[in-house]
């Protein structure tokens, strides 16, 4: 069964002070600069480091009980961008949303079971599309579907119109597009071993002076 979003509860602060200057001041405050966004105007604030990366290994589509200076917003991560060098968060998008309101989202596809063709074939099962792209509600919205891949022998293969999806959900990925795929077992290339050649035998120069 996929995983649902789980509501979690975050503080965030607002940031009066925008631009390069308040963002590095926020982070050497040990804040991440953010945005929140989305019904309304946007809001300039700032959410601790700790916490931001809570929500990363918590992992996409959590919906989130916000309190910004005290006020209660619902809302979600979007979007972090990271340092080029150390990737660590260096800003954070939040978009504002009712628990109700259906959103459209990219999520992980995972694999279950042992394919036949691999267990009993030797085959090789190739992960072709690690994610789908769904719609449906803010508030039952999956971490993950997951996939039997049980059933595929040899040359079998699962498409996007394959994966189940919980009740409500719209699929948007072309229904055609390939998710996982059986292979016919690699052959390993015999090494090609060079045929003996006798040794060139050293020739006299005629014109050369004798020793």
């Amino acid at each position: 069964m996929p995983k649902s979003s789980t509501l979690t509860k975050v503080e965030l602060a607002s940031r009066p002070n925008t631009g390069t200057t308040g963002s590095k001041a926020a982070r050497h405050a040990g804040m991440i600069p953010a945005v929140v966004y989305g019904h309304g105007d946007p809001l300039s604030v700032s959410v601790p480091v700790k916490v931001l990366d809570e929500l990363l290994a918590a992992g996409a589509n959590h919906l989130l009980d916000a309190t910004v200076d005290g006020k209660a917003d619902t809302v979600m991560l979007r979007g972090v961008a990271r340092h080029p060098i150390s990737h660590r968060p260096i800003h954070a998008d939040f978009q504002r949303m009712s628990r109700t309101e259906s959103i459209r989202n990219k999520i992980a596809v995972h694999t279950s079971g042992t394919a036949i063709g691999v267990k009993d074939g030797g085959g090789v099962m190739d992960v072709v599309a690690h994610e789908i792209d769904i719609s449906g509600p803010a508030s039952d919205f999956p971490q993950y579907v997951t996939v039997d891949v049980s059933s595929l022998s040899i040359h079998g293969h699962i498409t996007a119109k394959d994966v189940p999806l919980p009740k409500g959900f719209t699929l948007h990925t072309s229904p055609d597009q390939t998710i996982v795929t059986i292979s016919a077992p690699r052959t390993a290339v015999e090494p090609t071993v060079a045929a003996d050649v006798p040794a060139a035998t050293a020739v006299a120069d005629p014109a050369a002076p004798a020793t």
